[in-house]
Parts: structure tokens; sequence; C-alpha cells
């Protein structure tokens, strides 16, 4: 189910849309200024957002300039009262993958969002890092997108679960420190605490989301962990 962040300061309106979206399916969190919707993109996953321009504390391009240097790849719909040429343009080249005026169509504004999300759900294959499992499953990443697919199924992971999983598939079959993971977190969204015993739940988390796959993760005593195909 896909999870929406709605970022609109009309209270009647992000209400609506919340109501309206939630009843087709989707999961939504609203945020009501721009500040509070990057405290949420930091903390949260999320599949797409949904973005006003004229928002109180961080106006609506800030944030969007701000996704696109974190979340290159999140698909963001900008919903606007402002349907200037001029605007659109703007908005388009600052990142957003689609744009839609005030007042809107909700049929139309569900139509977009769902194509939007299609796209972004495509694997792009140039670029990917692949591992194939002794069970002949196939683990992809695009180290451009946060997402991650085990066969065609995309993955749902956590910021600090993609940059960990990335890692051991960039180093398939080669003992990755504890360091080496900790030092990536670093630059990493934060998720709570980041130290060696936090390590330890999300290599646990992995290995249950790689379940069954020919996929495993093993801990070299001292050293650090090892992804491999079961049985090596």
């Amino acid at each position: 189910m896909p999870h929406l962040l709605i970022v609109e300061d009309d209270e009647l309106l992000r209400d609506g849309l919340s109501a309206q979206l939630s009843h087709a399916g989707h999961t939504v969190t609203s945020a009501s200024d721009g500040a509070q919707a990057q405290s949420l993109l930091e903390s949260t996953r999320f599949d797409a957002v949904i973005l006003d321009l004229g928002l109180p504390v961080i106006d609506g391009f800030t944030v969007l300039r701000w996704i696109r240097q974190r979340l290159a790849a999140l698909p963001v719909l900008i919903l606007t009262a402002r349907d200037g040429v001029e605007d659109r343009v703007q908005g388009l080249n600052a990142g957003a993958d689609d744009y839609l005026t005030k007042p809107f169509n909700m049929n139309e504004l569900l139509a977009r969002l769902q194509a939007m999300l299609r796209r972004s759900r495509l694997p792009a294959f140039a670029g990917t890092l692949e591992v194939q499992s002794s069970a002949a499953h196939r683990l992809r990443l695009d180290p451009r997108l946060p997402m991650a697919w085990l066969d065609d199924e995309a993955m749902e992971l956590t910021h600090r679960e993609w940059s960990l999983l990335t890692l051991l598939v960039s180093n398939m079959g080669q003992v990755v420190s504890r360091d080496d993971v900790l030092g990536v977190w670093q630059s990493a969204p934060a998720e709570g605490a980041g130290g060696s015993n936090a390590l330890e739940v999300y290599v646990h988390r992995i290995r249950r989301k790689l379940q069954d796959s020919g996929l495993s993760i093993r801990n070299v005593r001292g050293l650090g962990y090892m992804l491999e195909t079961s049985g090596t």
C-alpha cells in the first residue's frame, strides 16, 4: 500500500485530500508547513509527495529542492493555485514529476498519482546492482533510488536498511566491517540510535526480508558481515 505525504497548509483541503486518498487505498500522512514536511521525510519512508508551493515556514520550492538533494527519486506532484506557465516551468525544472493546479478534479489527481507511482516502481536496469542466489532468485538495487527488488517484487526498506543492503550487495562475498556501515549511516537520514547495537537490529530485519531468497547475511566474528548465497 503506497504511503503518501500531503504537504498543504489549507486544513480543509488537506483533510479532504487525506480522506479521499485513504479511501482510494493509500496510507496518508500530512504536514501543514515545509519544516514539518522535511522532518517527516527525514524519519519516514514515503512512496510519493503531494506538495503545495505556498507553504508557511519553508516554501514549497525550497522543500522540492531539498527533496531532490536528499531523495532524488522520490516522486513529487505539485498541487498549487499558481497556474501561470512560468510557475509550471519553474516547478518542473526544480524537479517535480507532475504539476496540477487548483481547483482540480479528484479523478485526474488519482490518475496522475497512479501514473507517477507506476513509473517510480519500474526497475531502472542501467546502473543497477544485481546478484543471483543459488535458488535462482534475483536481488536488484539501483544506487540512484532508495529501492530494491527481489525478483520483480519491490522491497520495503528504511533509509538505513537500504544503505546497509547496498553496501552488502556492492561487496558480495566480502566482509563489510561495522565501521564501514556506521560510516555510511552518518550521512543517512536519522532513524533513531545508530550505534553498534542498532546495527544488529537492522541486519536481523534484512535477514527476514531475504528469507527464502537463497541469499543470507553471515556474521563473521570479529570482522563484520558478508552477503552470500545460502550454502556457500
